[in-house]
């Protein structure tokens, strides 16, 4: 592990399988942990490909699943069964195995309105343990997290450190649909924060968001940049 003056905490692996493994032991000890302190734990994930063996790693590993909640860092609004949507990824890599005992809570995504999406996802967000013991987000190209999109149209508020709010709409053209989600503060909040990313390109992406300070142009510097809480990032070819 090599750490910057920024709080950011680099693993670097020779291989996507040695990084799923190294980081889906954190995180079973991180919840294992909170179960053991508190009877319950709260874990956050993203979507897209680069989670997927991680997933299948992080199933098969024996904790007590049935204490813990599972939420999504983030989400499109489409049906829950659509390709594109993240619950679907989560329910048919994570939730199974030893993991298929956890309580899985999804975003609300059938309303009229994004807004009123928001609003219901927060709702049923409020039974869970907070403050999250883990949150693990992904990064684009663009330099996006969570969905923190440049050029987003509630960018300001869901980055607003003194919000709130947990969930906030998030429409974007880098996009595609309407998006649901998590607030920079309650990410902040969790006492693990990870950041996985794999391949050179997002490499590159990564070091180009440490260099510069335009949060509105990359909007994952919010998360590498901040002092309040460590940024464990894991990194493969």
């Amino acid at each position: 592990m090599t750490e910057t003056g920024s709080g950011v905490r680099r693993h670097d692996y020779s291989d996507r399988e040695a990084l799923a493994i190294a980081l889906a032991a954190g995180i079973a000890a991180q919840l294992a942990g909170a179960i053991a302190e508190r009877g319950e734990a709260a874990l956050a994930v993203s979507g897209g490909s680069t989670p997927k063996t991680l997933f299948k790693v992080l199933s098969e590993t024996e904790i007590a699943w049935d204490r813990v909640t599972v939420i999504l860092v983030d989400e499109r609004i489409c049906p829950p069964d659509s390709e594109r949507a993240n619950q679907r990824l989560v329910r048919e890599r994570l939730l199974t195995g030893h993991a298929a005992k956890a309580h899985f809570t999804a975003f609300e995504t059938g309303l009229a309105t994004p807004d009123e999406n928001a609003r219901r996802s927060a709702e049923l967000f409020a039974t869970v343990a907070w403050p999250l013991d883990v949150a693990v987000l992904g990064m684009g190209t663009d330099g996006h997290t969570a969905s923190f999109f440049p050029g987003g149209d509630m960018l300001d508020r869901a980055l607003d450190p003194d919000s709130g709010e947990r969930v906030v709409p998030m429409r974007a053209d880098g996009a595609g649909e309407p998006r649901l989600t998590l607030t920079l503060p309650v990410l902040l909040d969790a006492r693990f924060l990870a950041l996985h990313i794999e391949g050179e390109e997002k490499r590159a992406v990564f070091e180009t968001a440490l260099g510069g300070n335009d949060v509105r142009a990359m909007p994952v510097r919010a998360v590498l940049q901040q002092e309040k809480t460590p940024i464990h990032v894991f990194w493969a070819p």
